[in-house]
């Protein structure tokens, strides 16, 4: 699918996951000549899905906020009025104001900015939020971009779809870091010193504390305020001011973790939601990365499966004999890195992001062969080609977002970082034990976090959903990002939820198999769930 846990980004620096989100996985148009990311299954956009996403200044109505009974220093947010403005394309735009911090809600305040496409007909039952995942993704840019690719038209007919930019992301309120020059150095840059060396540590937390420092200074008080129950208490402002009593909501990869925390602290409030591409919000920041890192492992195993047995892969022999030559072809380029037209130079760090990125989709697969073909050839231009479009880079050196400050900001508050040093001797042992083709550039995981200027407010626990309507869980078999045993885990949690399961490869299952997709819309459309897990094979 696409952008989604786009919830994890490549662990080869100090980062604890990989970028996730639905985002990611639908890579639909790869081209030489640039790497284009589309949000749809195919072609170029979804429809109304174009657009500038700016207000022309147009009014377009106004909400009709619930006026539901809240505490007085809440009611401002709950109750207000959101003003639309036409945005271009039929969208939608406003901004909202919250709290920047929930425990103490007259105090200062934040803007968050959401984009709606009003129901197509005249029998609207609500809005529907949706969210691609990240931490750090833009909604608003995901429902403006692929609509369609995001939710069915069917249920277009009859839902507002809303997307909004959680706090520190996007066209909220944001985190602001550093320079395009510098985040070219902070993701780019080679680490001097062999991996776990004095030298290598010494200089891998110094660059993650100066990109901490950046973020404090550039983002002041807001940097400590963008956890994801925050952004929970932001969604149920938001679900009040547009004047639905009950959330609908259709959440990816890690707005698979915003939805479960909503349903465990407003489960009254829930009318429908999916969640698909599961994050277990039990996991420690170390259980995320082994999961994930073997989820790539096994991705990797299933795409030089199917290479083996076609022609012109750039690999040879078994499949255990190919996963050592990914290896090999990762330290090579540590020891002699290949520098491209530009003037960056590919290590091991770029050349994962460069491989994790066509692995979210098996329909990209033949991107991977291509450049790990090039790469064998000294050639660093795809390899950066796709690095770039993961990390939101455009060709000039700009960057598109913030995701990148976003997703360390909100994952270093949500999981605490591990500090101790035989701790982290251990879990690397771990890592490397679970997963050994790409364990080795998973250790470390939590130097970002340990040098965060800020400490974590989050520490891991279950979800629950009391009192709420069933909840559709939905859950990939072979997904790299975002492991199965995340969707049967949170489906135990959840106790009325029902779990479906996708028979396949891939991150997320709504915009792959459409086994899947058709209960999902039958479920927004009508409020019916299967009464048992379908194990959809298509």
């Amino acid at each position: 699918m696409t952008e989604q846990h786009r919830t994890e980004r490549p662990p080869t620096r100090m980062r604890r996951r990989v970028l996730g989100g639905v985002g990611m996985a639908a890579i639909a148009v790869l081209a030489l000549s640039g790497c284009t990311t589309w949000f749809a299954s195919g072609g170029s956009g979804s429809g109304a899905a174009s657009g500038s996403g700016q207000s022309t200044g147009a009014p377009a109505g106004t909400s009709t906020p619930t006026g539901e009974n809240v505490a007085a220093d809440l009611k401002p947010f709950y109750d207000q009025t959101l003003a639309w403005t036409d945005c271009d394309n039929g969208f939608e735009c406003t901004t909202a104001v919250v709290p920047l911090d929930w425990s103490a809600p007259t105090g200062d305040t934040i803007t968050l900015a959401l984009i709606k496409q009003p129901a197509k007909s005249g029998t609207r039952q609500g809005t529907l939020f949706v969210n691609p995942g990240g931490p750090g993704v833009s909604a608003l840019d995901f429902v403006k971009d692929s609509v369609d690719f995001a939710v069915d038209p069917s249920v277009q007919q009859q839902y507002d779809i809303v997307g909004f930019d959680p706090r520190g992301v996007g066209a909220s309120s944001a985190v602001t870091c550093v320079t395009s020059a510098q985040m070219d150095a902070y993701l780019y840059d080679i680490i001097p010193g062999k991996r776990g060396s004095a030298e290598w540590l010494t200089a891998a937390n110094a660059s993650a504390k100066a990109f901490g420092d950046g973020c404090k200074s550039g983002t002041g008080a807001l940097l400590g305020t963008i956890d994801t129950e925050s952004t929970v208490r932001d969604l149920d402002a938001l679900r009040a001011s547009v004047g639905d009593t009950g959330l609908n909501y259709l959440g990816y990869s890690y707005g698979t973790f915003i939805g479960g925390e909503y349903a465990t602290l407003f489960p009254d409030k829930v009318r429908r939601m999916t969640i698909d591409g599961v994050v277990d919000p039990t996991s420690t920041g170390f259980a995320s990365s082994i999961g994930q890192a073997k989820g790539f492992e096994g991705a990797l195993k299933a795409y030089l499966t199917d290479c083996l047995q076609g022609s012109g892969c750039p690999f040879s022999g078994s499949v255990d004999n190919a996963t050592m030559q990914v290896q090999t072809l990762l330290n090579a380029v540590d020891t002699t890195p290949i520098t491209a037209s530009d003037g960056r130079k590919l290590g091991s760090a770029s050349l994962l992001t460069a491989i994790f990125y066509p692995l979210y989709t098996q329909s990209s697969w033949p991107y991977l062969s291509q450049m790990i073909a090039q790469v064998k050839q000294g050639n660093a231009e795809l390899a950066f080609q796709l690095a770039d479009a993961y990390n939101g880079r455009n060709a000039d050196g700009s960057y598109q977002n913030n995701q990148t400050e976003a997703f360390t900001a909100i994952n270093c508050l949500d999981y605490p970082a591990v500090t101790d040093a035989a701790t982290i001797a251990q879990q690397n042992a771990e890592l490397i034990a679970a997963a050994p083709t790409f364990g080795p550039w998973w250790t470390y995981g939590d130097i970002g976090c340990a040098n965060w200027p800020v400490p974590a407010t989050r520490t891991p626990a279950p979800v629950s959903d009391t009192g709420a309507p069933t909840i559709l869980v939905v859950g990939t078999t072979d997904d790299p990002a975002t492991p199965y045993e995340d969707a049967v885990a949170v489906s135990k949690q959840l106790t009325g939820s029902q779990l479906i399961t996708y028979v396949g490869e891939g991150h997320t299952a709504y915009g792959t198999s459409s086994c899947v997709h058709s209960l999902v819309d039958e479920y927004f459309l009508t409020g019916d769930a299967p009464s048992s897990d379908p194990r959809c094979t298509r």
